[in-house]
């Protein structure tokens, strides 16, 4: 067994050995690219979303080393028609990039890593000769020439290198370089069967668009038909509920609400095994180190980017175009590359059919909450706090002290927000009622021309408190309001909870600037 060839199977042992949600389907897809044009595969993901759990499972499949029978015959890729005649037949190469940035952050890290590979597999083929000025290249070709054997190299983290290090850095070019030499010449062709990565950026852009455009590239923004094996799906949560006596709709409201590609619910996997572990659901977020740089990219002036953060708290969706970012976290140019970087960090999501991205879950809502705390936005964090003295005033009927949160509301959001406007008055009224996501789900209905801003809150599973429904409307009599709401027959969309609904009514008086509310019980 080898440090960096033939490790064997000990990492996926342990995974078995813990509580293992199965995603071997994915040795399938995997097994399809071998020895095709395909065979090159590049896997991004935000942190904790089981990039490595798979480049685990997939080295344990293939390294010809070991024995990995046993541990795939209970999951679902021994059915696969491919699974015999690829399990245990390759020497592997298994690289974790992390190891070298932590021990080896200075300009020779690139050469320090391919001696070490070098070296290793030297090892593992003692009759093979190795001459002076071998790099790892080089004498892969050597071994395949005296083996007729291919290799399968999977290398995890694979852009830590890129994270670590500016584009324009000695240790960067020479990286593209080393890649350049591993995976785009044609030897390349003689000596993998195939080459799978795993990182958190997409590397198309990475000023090394000629040496790596033969990967294929699977990431949170084109996950083509990865998106089911990265993350846990809602049927697997459900399970997982079940069998640890949890509530489901709990751990649904921290941690799903990502949607990769055409996989709609998509939980955030280490979160949902912490949640289980601890027996309650609260952030695990902030443990995936990318924190500082959240709280750095939105604190960036770029036109209209507090606006659309403050309007994701509250709940909305936002534009973004994915196309112009360079995958580089030092290169942000524009709004758009602040939101890109952000999907693939895994703090907000995005929807491939509307061009759009939100914030998925509670869990990430609370840091993007610390972030804003973090840039001084004040009037925003202060309105956030006050949120939960206006929930309760609501419930209690309570309104005066309402009317009195709105305006508060409306005073610490004018600063960025145009009150004249439809949607910000909805946003407005979204931010006011922030912390009732707590209890609540919360659906937002925009302007229809008739009135402006209709909020509906659904009291989730288990929450003994009343339905919401809240009318917000500009310069008219506070009656009409609560008028509308009756005339438009709200409480339908409500019907099961009309034993239990509160009708809020609320309106802007322009003169006054300030709010008047009335509240009633529906009968």
């Amino acid at each position: 067994m080898g440090t960096f060839i033939n490790i064997g199977n000990v990492g996926f042992q342990r995974i078995r050995n813990s509580e293992y949600i199965d995603k071997s389907r994915l040795i399938s897809i995997v097994n399809n690219t071998l020895f095709t044009e395909r065979s090159q595969s590049c896997v991004t993901r935000s942190r904790r979303f089981g990039k490595s759990v798979a480049a685990k499972m997939l080295c344990a499949y293939y390294d010809h080393s070991c024995d990995s029978r046993n541990l795939f015959a209970d999951l679902e890729i021994a059915k696969d028609p491919s699974f015999e005649k690829h399990l245990n037949k390759y020497p592997v190469i298994y690289l974790d990039l992390t190891s070298f940035i932590s021990d080896r952050n200075d300009d020779s890290i690139v050469d320090r890593m391919d001696a070490a590979l070098l070296a290793d597999v030297g090892k593992a083929y003692p009759d093979v000769p190795m001459e002076a000025g071998d790099r790892l290249m080089d004498f892969l070709l050597r071994v395949i020439e005296a083996k007729d054997q291919s290799f399968v190299f999977i290398i995890d983290e694979w852009d830590a290198i890129c994270r670590e290090y500016a584009p324009d850095t000695t240790a960067m070019d020479r990286y593209v370089g080393w890649l350049r030499r591993m995976f785009k010449s044609q030897d390349a062709v003689r000596v993998f069967a195939g080459v799978y990565m795993t990182g958190i950026l997409p590397i198309k852009k990475y000023q090394t668009q000629s040496a790596l455009n033969n990967f294929i590239e699977y990431s949170m923004v084109e996950p083509v038909d990865m998106a089911p094996y990265f993350g846990f799906t809602k049927d697997e949560v459900k399970r997982l509920a079940e069998k640890h006596h949890m509530d489901f709709d709990e751990l649904e409201k921290w941690y799903d609400g990502y949607q990769i590609g055409d996989e709609l619910s998509i939980f955030n996997p280490n979160s949902v095994m912490q949640a289980l572990r601890a027996r309650r659901c609260r952030s695990f977020w902030a443990a995936t180190g990318a924190y500082d740089a959240v709280a750095h990219y939105i604190s960036m002036n770029y036109e209209g980017l507090k606006d659309d953060v403050v309007r994701m708290l509250a709940g909305e969706r936002c534009p973004v175009d994915p196309t112009g970012f360079q995958n580089d976290m030092s290169i942000i140019h524009s709004r758009d590359d602040v939101f890109t970087v952000l999907i693939h960090l895994g703090y907000l999501s995005y929807d491939w059919k509307e061009s759009e991205c939100y914030i998925p879950n509670r869990e990430v809502a609370g840091e993007m909450v610390n972030a804003v705390r973090l840039n001084n936005w004040s009037h925003i964090a202060d309105a956030l706090e006050k949120s939960k003295q206006l929930v309760q005033a609501t419930l209690r009927g309570d309104a005066e002290a309402v009317a009195r949160g709105v305006d508060v509301a409306h005073d610490e959001s004018t600063s960025i927000l145009n009150y004249n406007d439809e949607n910000s008055l909805a946003c407005v009224l979204s931010i006011a009622y922030y912390y009732a996501s707590n209890n609540y789900i919360i659906h937002r209905e925009l302007a229809t021309g008739k009135g402006f801003a209709d909020l509906v809150l659904i009291p989730r599973k288990n929450v003994d408190s009343p339905a919401i429904v809240i009318e917000l409307k500009y310069d008219k009599a506070i009656d009409t309001a609560i008028e509308q709401i009756k005339r438009r027959q709200y409480p339908a969309k409500v019907a099961q909870y009309t034993d239990n609904l509160l009708l809020v009514g609320i309106t802007y008086e322009r003169s006054s600037k300030q709010h008047r509310c009335r509240i009633e019980r529906f009968e």
